[in-house]
């Protein structure tokens, strides 16, 4: 469990345990999914940064050839820290140079980049938020029965939900889990969208992850502007901004 409050670069590297398996090299093996087992799990991008104003992290797959490798280091090494806190449109200096090198390797199948959040302690949970038990678990029947029976459900670790009318209409569950934090998966049935309930089920979740010693921590894409609003509604403390290329 951390102690103390962690800096803007360890909450950085905390989120990038989180996201990914690695070995004990420290390289990328498989994308975390709670509850399944390595063999089970996809394969983890070939490369991430993640970009803090406090200095960046980076991490290649395990698969990368010694020479690549050491090009990747030369470039994530000259990339300048985090000016403050990036728009969508700054991308990393060296993003370009990054992209030719693994593109010698294999072809660009994906890549997604965008902000990283921690989600402060004190966010007030709403009176409609409730977290998922055995005794409760029939309010994600109608729009998340999925959730019910899933390995990485409600008996694996927190889910909290907003609930309306009787059913959970917004849940938030670990979408990565470790020892030390948890990152934060999001949904909300179509129906009950633009109301807060995301972010009313992200602040029950987040105080669960506290409760139980687990920093939450909250991450979305520069394009979906409706997880940013979230963020934004809540005062989540932005520390950085993650980038992988697949």
């Amino acid at each position: 469990m951390m102690v103390g409050v962690p800096s803007d670069r360890e909450l950085m590297e905390l989120q990038t345990s989180a996201l990914f398996v690695s070995d004990s090299a420290g390289r990328l093996r498989f994308i975390r999914e709670p509850g399944y087992e390595e063999n089970e799990l996809d394969p983890a991008p070939r490369f991430f940064m993640g970009r803090t104003p406090e200095g960046n992290v980076w991490r290649f797959r395990h698969d990368l050839t010694a020479d690549l490798v050491r090009e990747l280091e030369d470039l994530c090494g000259a990339e300048p820290v985090l000016p403050g806190y990036t728009a969508a449109a700054d991308e990393p200096r060296k993003a370009e140079a990054i992209r030719e090198v693994l593109t010698s390797h294999a072809p660009i199948t994906a890549e997604e980049r965008g902000p990283a959040y921690q989600i402060p302690d004190g966010v007030p949970v709403p009176e409609h938020v409730v977290l998922i038990s055995g005794k409760n678990a029939h309010l994600l029947e109608a729009h998340f029965p999925w959730k019910i029976t899933s390995r990485a459900g409600f008996r694996f670790a927190p889910i909290a939900a907003a609930v309306e009318q009787g059913s959970a209409v917004s849940i938030c569950f670990c979408a990565r889990l470790t020892q030390d934090a948890a990152e934060a998966g999001v949904e909300t049935t179509e129906a009950f969208r633009g109301r807060g309930h995301a972010g009313a089920a992200v602040a029950g979740w987040a105080a669960a992850m506290r409760s139980v010693g687990r920093l939450p921590l909250y991450s979305t894409q520069w394009g979906n502007l409706a997880s940013q609003a979230v963020a934004r509604k809540l005062g989540l403390a932005r520390y950085g901004e993650d980038w992988w290329v697949a």
